[in-house]
């Protein structure tokens, strides 16, 4: 069995607007990502990937299981996504899909 390790975002960020101040936009410009490990036999493949460059000695199949590591390998994944966000190349990352 072949595993995939992947990680998501729970929801999107807030809208902002001019009249908000810095705390209230940096509370909503916060994301919560989660890791899980998949079957390869599960995944759908789709065009909707981002490449993030993530270390592969906290980022692994066998690192998620120890609850400690899974805390570091979130945190490093939670600073890349919102470095992602911030740039705003990716806005279509975190927007929700339309139907």
């Amino acid at each position: 069995m072949e595993a995939v390790v992947s990680t998501q975002s729970t929801g999107n960020p807030k809208p902002i607007t001019k009249s908000m101040g810095k705390k209230k936009q940096n509370k909503r410009n916060k994301l919560k990502p989660f890791v899980k490990v998949y079957n390869c036999n599960h995944l759908m493949p789709t065009r909707y990937v981002l490449d993030l460059p993530v270390d592969k000695e906290i980022f692994n199949k066998n690192a998620i299981k120890d609850p400690a590591q899974k805390r570091k390998a979130l945190a490093a994944v939670k600073t890349k996504l919102e470095e992602k966000y911030k740039t705003g190349k990716t806005r279509w990352f975190f927007q929700k899909l339309r139907i």
